[in-house]
């Protein structure tokens, strides 16, 4: 029963030292989360300072999982370089044993009640009286993270203890040390956090429940375990991310693989440096570093022949996302510019796709079949991955028409392709508005106010009719009916435009609905209006011609003359007044 009881206590304190490195990692971020950022992108400018940025920031985190995420993302975006992005992982590793040294310093030489519990008093109290948003709330989660991990070391320790008491392990050095690094690496696998397992080997050994042989053993698996999380956040991603992951396990696993081969070599070694404490918690702190430094010096000559393989072994496949770019030659400026104006139609299918599925309407509805970026992906797009590929979709776009203004135009052909470049900036702009807008959309269609539920559902009406109007206008192919079509899709806009701030106006009035559900409402409304008259902008650019155009613009200037005139005759004098309004306002 006193096993039990013990292995409650260890589990107990592997769950409060978690917490409390979650508490520290997490507030150490959000207090200085974009120096380290920034410190990661723009301080790794050669290799040697690569390996100290990936040490200093790991340090300071206290996560070499955090720092590789960070570099994941990097180089996903392709602000760092294959070669210094190894370096800041090389670095990570050296950074990561900083905890392995505090908990072997003081986790194991003070009383840590007397050490750890003002910390957990401090953050606490300011805690409480702190605004969640506001610095004093992180650093109270700071000092809150830097008490719980001492405490969880405590419990872990006496946990071990009693447990070491009441449990014969002396069968277990028949398994070898390949046993002790297998158990390294699944734990620290299964946590995602080598300090909480090394936490664990270094109160194992305190309590003399393994030799300093397992407990080395213990944490070269540990170290290798780490890349898991890398491995992850790399699966499924682009190629960049996959030779990142894939340099972390190199590394790891070598340097893992000569650490074990050397071991008695190692182990000497801490024993000179450390007369007298080498067979300790301290022994294996200074082993933890030795091993990974080892591992830096091995790999640094070598860094530019890894990444060279890392390239060969991932390559970037770039996929072409243009239907019609792709294979036509700038040289020939009329083929170009036919090209160019149904590639941004292309891009205006694709935008439209991404407004339907982020208001949940079935594209079916007016895509009878899956369009070209889906078709090349071969699979369904996330909003995100659509997101991402029709911003690329409009980069080539512009890098073609950016090509095609380098060649000898005409001056109509010159202002031609200027209109078509504008008409896809204006579809661009459309997008970019309804993504703004997607979490308050989210919001209206979970809001317990009727009305507010209501005025969502009229958003997806407004965007289906107005997907249907200019998706029938690729049918159309008399001038003068395109140019009356596109311009009464634009007046239905503006009629429901008015028609919901008119309704808005009458539910203030009627008290249906609250301040800040106005608030979000009426910027929603503004956000989705603009983005449906982009769309329609996009397309008169796109379909009709110059003196059409110059017709269209003369017919929106006299309807906003018409409507002003019908303003000041007191066409709002009908309207609800707003709550604290003065009369007549």
């Amino acid at each position: 029963m006193t096993t039990n009881l013990d292995l409650w206590k260890l589990l107990a304190g592997l769950g409060i030292f978690l917490f409390g490195m979650y508490q520290l990692e997490d507030a150490v971020k959000s207090l200085s989360g974009k120096v380290f950022r920034r410190m990661i992108s723009h301080w790794t400018r050669g290799r040697w300072r690569a390996v100290g940025s990936g040490t200093l920031v790991t340090v300071i985190l206290q996560s070499s999982s955090a720092v590789s995420l960070m570099v994941l993302a990097f180089v996903g975006a392709g602000v760092l370089s294959m070669e210094n992005a190894i370096g800041v992982m090389l670095g990570s590793n050296i950074g990561t044993t900083f905890t392995a040294w505090i908990i072997a310093a003081l986790g194991f030489k003070l009383k840590i009640e007397t050490f750890a519990l003002p910390f957990v008093a401090a953050g606490g109290l300011l805690l409480a009286f702190s605004a969640p948003t506001s610095r004093p709330f992180q650093i109270a989660r700071l000092l809150l993270g830097f008490g719980f991990l001492f405490l969880g070391v405590d419990y872990m320790k006496g946990g071990v203890e009693n447990l070491a008491a009441g449990i014969d392990l002396g069968d277990l050095p028949a398994f070898g040390l390949w046993f002790y690094v297998l158990v390294g690496v699944v734990l620290t696998a299964l946590m995602h956090a080598s300090s909480a397992s090394i936490a664990i080997f270094l109160a194992a050994l305190h309590s003399g429940l393994i030799t300093f042989e397992m407990g080395a053993a213990l944490v070269i698996g540990a170290n290798v375990g780490t890349t898991v999380t890398v491995l992850l956040g790399s699966l499924g991603s682009t190629q960049a991310k996959k030779r990142v992951g894939m340099s972390h396990l190199l590394f790891n696993g070598v340097t893992g693989i000569v650490a074990l081969a050397g071991l008695g070599g190692l182990i000497r070694l801490v024993e000179l440096l450390l007369p007298g404490q080498g067979g300790g918690v301290m022994g294996l702190a200074l082993f933890h570093t030795l091993f990974n430094a080892l591992g830096v010096m091995l790999f640094f000559p070598f860094i530019g022949q890894l990444a060279r393989l890392l390239n060969r072994l991932f390559p970037d496949h770039k996929t072409v996302l243009t239907v019609y770019l792709n294979n036509t030659p700038v040289e020939v400026p009329a083929a170009a510019e036919t090209a160019l104006r149904k590639e941004i139609r292309h891009l205006h299918d694709e935008c439209q796709l991404y407004q339907l599925r982020l208001l949940k309407i079935d594209e079916k509805l007016i895509f009878l079949e899956a369009l070209p970026l889906e078709r090349k992906s071969g699979k369904r797009l996330t909003l995100e991955e659509l997101y991402e590929d029709i911003k690329l979709l409009h980069a080539e776009i512009f890098s073609f028409y950016s090509r095609l203004q380098s060649q000898k135009l005409e001056v109509g052909e010159a202002k031609e392709l200027e209109r078509l470049i504008y008409a896809s900036r204006n579809i661009m702009n459309a997008l970019k508005n309804f993504k703004g807008i997607r979490g308050d959309l989210d919001e209206f269609d979970a809001s317990e106010n009727g009305y507010v539920e209501a005025q969502y559902q009229l958003f997806r009406q407004r965007l289906s009719a107005l997907g249907h109007d200019l998706h029938r206008l690729s049918e159309v192919a008399d001038p003068e009916e395109l140019f009356r079509d596109l311009l009464r899709t634009y007046l239905r806009v503006e009629a429901a435009d008015r028609r919901f701030i008119k309704e808005t106006m009458q539910a203030v009035a009627a008290r249906q609905i609250h301040e800040m559900e106005i608030a979000s409402l009426l910027l929603a409304n503004r956000l989705f209006t603009q983005a449906c008259r982009l769309q329609v902008f996009g397309l008169k650019d796109l379909l009709l011609s110059q003196p059409q155009v110059l017709d269209f613009d003369r017919a929106l200037d006299m309807k906003e003359l018409v409507d002003e005139e019908q303003t000041q005759n007191g066409l709002r004098a009908g309207w609800p007044q707003l709550p604290g309004q003065p009369p007549n306002a």
